[in-house]
C-alpha cells in the first residue's frame, strides 16, 4: 500500500512544481553555505591582510593608474598584432597552396599548445641566443611581440571560422561579375566575417588584458610594470596584499565592460540572425 501511495504521489508532482523544489533546495544550500562563510571568517584580519585603508591610498598615490595605462598599451599592441597575424594565418589555412596549408597548420598547433608564459621566457632569452639582437620599442615591442605572437594563433582559427560562414553564393556572385578573387575577399569576405567573429574576438581581447600579467617574466624596469607587476612589487614592499587587491579590481575596469560589450554583440548577432 505504502508503495503504491508514493508512486501517486510522485505521479502527482508536475515536472514545474519538481523544478520548482529543486530550484528551493539549490537556494537553501547556497544560503547556507553563505552563512556559514560569513560566521566563520575572521572578517578582522581578512581586512588587514587584503584590504587595509592606508595600504589602498599608498597603492594610488604610488601610481596604479599608470600601470593600468601600461597594461592598456601592451594589450593594444598585442592585439593590433594578434589580429594582423591571425587574419593572415587564416587565409593560409583556407589556401588552396598546400605548404600555406601546412605552414599556418603547424604554427597554429605549435603556439596554441604552449603556455604563453613559456613564449615570454624564450623573447627574453632571445638577446643571449642572438648576439647584439635588440627589439624595437623596448619593451613594448618585447611584450606586443610575445603576446601578439600567442594571440594569433587563437584568432586565426576564430577568423576562419568566420570567414567559411560567409555565404558562398556571394563570393559567386562578385566573381561573375568579374570581381577579382583578391578584391571580393577585401570587399565581400573579410566585412562580413569580422562581422561575424566580432563577439569571439572581444574575448579573445579580455583574454590578452589578464595574458598582459606575464609581462614580469622579461624583468621590465619600474617605470614599464603592468597591474601584476605593480601590485606584486608594492606587495612586496609593504608585505601585505593590499595592493595585489586593487590591482585585481583594476583588471576588472577594464574586463567587466568588455564582457558587457560581448553579450551584447551576441544578443545582436541573435536578433538579426
Amino acid at each position: 500500500m505504502s508503495t503504491q501511495s508514493d508512486t501517486v504521489v510522485r505521479k502527482g508532482l508536475s515536472p514545474r512544481k519538481r523544478a520548482q523544489r529543486s530550484r528551493l533546495i539549490q537556494y537553501a544550500v547556497l544560503v547556507a553555505v553563505a552563512l556559514f562563510a560569513l560566521f566563520s571568517a575572521d572578517w578582522g584580519q581578512i581586512g588587514s591582510v587584503f584590504f587595509k585603508p592606508e595600504f589602498i591610498k599608498s597603492t594610488f598615490q604610488d601610481g596604479v593608474l599608470q600601470a593600468l595605462v601600461k597594461t592598456l598599451e601592451y594589450t593594444a599592441g598585442a592585439f593590433v598584432i594578434g589580429l594582423a597575424g591571425g587574419t593572415v594565418l587564416a587565409l593560409m589555412r583556407l589556401s588552396s597552396v598546400g605548404p600555406y596549408r601546412w605552414l599556418a597548420t603547424a604554427y597554429i598547433e605549435f603556439f596554441r599548445g604552449l603556455p604563453a608564459i613559456v613564449v615570454f621566457i624564450a623573447f627574453s632569452l632571445l638577446p643571449l641566443a642572438f648576439e647584439g639582437m635588440t627589439i624595437p620599442w623596448d619593451p613594448y615591442g618585447v611584450v606586443w611581440l610575445a603576446l601578439g605572437i600567442v594571440a594569433a594563433a587563437y584568432m586565426a582559427e576564430v577568423i576562419r571560422a568566420g570567414i567559411q560562414a560567409v555565404p558562398k553564393g556571394q563570393i559567386e556572385a562578385a566573381r561573375s561579375l568579374g570581381m577579382p578573387p583578391g578584391l571580393a575577399l577585401r570587399k565581400i569576405v573579410l566585412p562580413q566575417a569580422f562581422r561575424i567573429v566580432l563577439p569571439p574576438l572581444t574575448n579573445d581581447l579580455i583574454l590578452l588584458v589578464k595574458d598582459s600579467s606575464l609581462v614580469f617574466m622579461i624583468g621590465v624596469a619600474a617605470d614599464g610594470y603592468e597591474l601584476t607587476g605593480f601590485g606584486r612589487d608594492l606587495a612586496n614592499t609593504y608585505s601585505n596584499l593590499t595592493p595585489i587587491v586593487v590591482c585585481g579590481f583594476c583588471y576588472l575596469i577594464i574586463t567587466l565592460p568588455l564582457g558587457i560589450l560581448v553579450r551584447r554583440l551576441e544578443a545582436r548577432a541573435e536578433k538579426s540572425r
